[in-house]
């Protein structure tokens, strides 16, 4: 019953997405739709991640089952790409060098922010800290004085 829920939910985003795909005027695919809508559902927990995650998971799993057919179709239309073969593996590489630098300088960046927030929220940590031992201290040293007046 838990696959059939989360399949029922995984299905109806991606419908989602087509709809979106097919009535807004904009140049994205229906999947990048879906990716945003179940992003939404997610964040604002509507959708619980243990809902979809075992089914999820099954198709992280058999998605190379996935690739096979663009791979056969890119193998029967190989003669036409017979003489543009040195520029799409250069642009193949190219391209994977830009979005493998602007991934790590994005990471780097976002690392970079939640060390500040870090460093910035430390000096209030330490003083709250601070704050409660002192306060533990003195109720230590009361309660000791009472067991002394005794």
């Amino acid at each position: 019953m838990k696959h059939l829920v989360s399949i029922g939910i995984i299905t109806a985003v991606c419908f989602a997405g087509e709809l979106l795909y097919f009535l807004l005027p904009l140049p994205i695919p229906a999947s990048i739709y879906g990716l945003l809508l179940m992003l939404i559902l997610l964040f604002t927990g509507i959708v619980n991640v243990h809902q979809v995650e075992l089914t999820s998971n099954f198709f992280l799993k058999v998605m190379p089952l996935f690739f096979l057919e663009p791979a056969v179709k890119l193998m029967t239309s190989l003669p036409a790409l017979k003489g543009n073969v040195i520029p799409i593996l250069f642009l193949c590489l190219v391209s994977t060098i830009i979005v493998t630098v602007v991934t790590g300088m994005t990471a780097e960046k976002i690392c970079a922010c939640r060390r500040s927030k870090d460093q910035d929220s430390m000096p209030a940590i330490k003083e709250k800290k601070k704050r409660n031992l002192t306060k533990e201290y003195q109720k230590k040293q009361h309660s000791q004085n009472k067991g002394e007046q005794i």
